[in-house]
């Protein structure tokens, strides 16, 4: 596969990483099938995705042990991403809160650590900006696990160009983690070119729209639980909407024989050399199908289709 920088930290990653926090929460409505997650996790090693990047939260215990047995054998080759700075809330399913405390900090990567099985963290990404923490307290006691061996480099995640640069004052920030995707530009408008300008990547998240990309999903489809019911695009009517955009991404596809999601893929890769998509799956079928994306090569007619899709229906209502 072709590869990118990280930042500027000398090392490499394949174009394309692998989000893993699906394999805990399966979209498909499959049952979690952890055997199959670390088939996958491997083939995506031997297919050169080395990004590997999941998160201290939520099911955190399985999220992060899953992926250290995968990696078990082959830890120089794997660039592990994880997160912190959100934390359970109380009993009720799902509900987490913002912890940007150094003291939560500190405490959530020695967890970390142990349930990954490694000695050090490679990326570290704050998940959420806690509004109740200056950020330069929370970004300082990040840098000091740095200083003290326990991670080797820094995330943000989408955050303001202000807020990028403050941190970036205080400690280099590799990276910038946020969501993009033919459906959620926003990082476009700033975010994106802030990390080309100091030579951060842009690890981009859910670059398949979670699924609705791929054209896969019908409206009025999702079963009951699925976390992407929270999500107002995601409601039936916005769905039954939003389906004109899939109608044209499908059309671009079909015109250079590949699927839908290489295509909205393809799209993010062309957004420059610092972006790096982290697509989710437990299957590898779709692993094989989202890194051979790295391949897909966009025409001008085909960009000038895409940027001429409609804003979805339900974009910027919070989930």
């Amino acid at each position: 596969m072709r590869l990118r920088s990280l930042g500027d930290t000398g090392t490499k990653v394949g174009a394309i990483g692998l989000g893993c926090l699906v394999m805990s929460r399966p979209h498909e409505g499959t049952a979690r099938d952890d055997g199959r997650s670390v088939r996958v996790v491997n083939e995506a090693l031997d297919l050169g995705g080395n990004l590997l990047d999941t998160a201290g939260l939520h099911d955190a215990v399985h999220h992060e042990t899953l992926l250290g047995k995968a990696i078990a054998g082959r830890r120089e080759e794997a660039v592990v991403a994880t997160t912190s700075g959100v934390v359970l809330d109380g009993p009720r399913p799902r509900a987490v809160r913002r912890d940007g405390s150094p003291a939560q900090l500190r405490e959530a990567a020695e967890a970390s650590l142990r349930r990954l099985d490694i000695d050090v963290i490679d990326l570290y990404h704050l998940h959420r900006i806690d509004p109740a923490v200056p950020l330069a307290e929370t970004w300082g006691a990040l840098a000091e696990l740095v200083q003290q061996g326990k991670v080797r480099w820094l995330g943000l995640p989408g955050a303001t160009v202000a807020q990028a640069r403050e941190a970036h004052a205080i400690h280099p920030v590799t990276a910038v983690r946020s969501e993009l995707s033919l459906w959620t530009r926003d990082a476009l408008d700033g975010m994106v070119g802030w990390c080309e300008s100091v030579g951060a990547s842009f690890i981009a998240s859910a670059p398949l729209g979670r699924g609705f990309l791929t054209g896969t999903l019908r409206a009025g489809g999702l079963r009951s639980g699925d976390l992407r019911t929270s999500d107002p695009r995601f409601h039936r009517t916005a769905m039954e909407a939003n389906l004109a955009i899939v109608d044209v991404i499908r059309e671009v596809a079909d015109r250079r024989s590949v699927t839908p999601a290489q295509v909205a893929i393809a799209w993010i890769l062309a957004q420059g050399e610092q972006v790096v998509p982290i697509p989710g799956t437990s299957n590898p079928r779709y692993l094989r199908e989202n890194l051979a994306a790295a391949e897909v090569r966009l025409t001008e007619e085909d960009f000038a289709d895409l940027r001429a899709l409609p804003v979805p229906v339900g974009s910027g209502a919070e989930p």
